[in-house]
């Protein structure tokens, strides 16, 4: 099974109500690999890798976020795997 990366940022109110936790909790239960941080801009920038299937699925989670968040918008970027191990939270820039 392929494996592929993904860069995703996301804009909207994505700060402040738990979307990085919940991106962790999402990505692995997909079994995905990365990392979420929010950035100085108010925006969330994540990476993350896997399988198509899991990916869409992930990408799905992104387009709505949890409940208190509002996405308006979701940028993505698709490279090849590096093959990263866990999916964490990142300190933001």
């Amino acid at each position: 099974m392929s494996r592929r990366r993904i860069h995703v940022i996301v804009t909207g109110r994505v700060q402040g109500v738990f979307f990085r936790k919940t991106t962790v909790q999402e990505a692995e239960r997909l079994g995905l690999s990365g990392w979420v941080k929010n950035r100085s801009d108010g925006k969330v920038e994540i990476e993350a890798e896997g399988t198509d299937e899991a990916l869409d699925a992930f990408l799905a989670f992104c387009r709505r976020g949890p409940e208190h968040a509002r996405v308006d918008e979701l940028a993505v970027a698709h490279h090849p795997a590096r093959g990263d191990v866990g999916f964490r939270v990142e300190d933001g820039n």
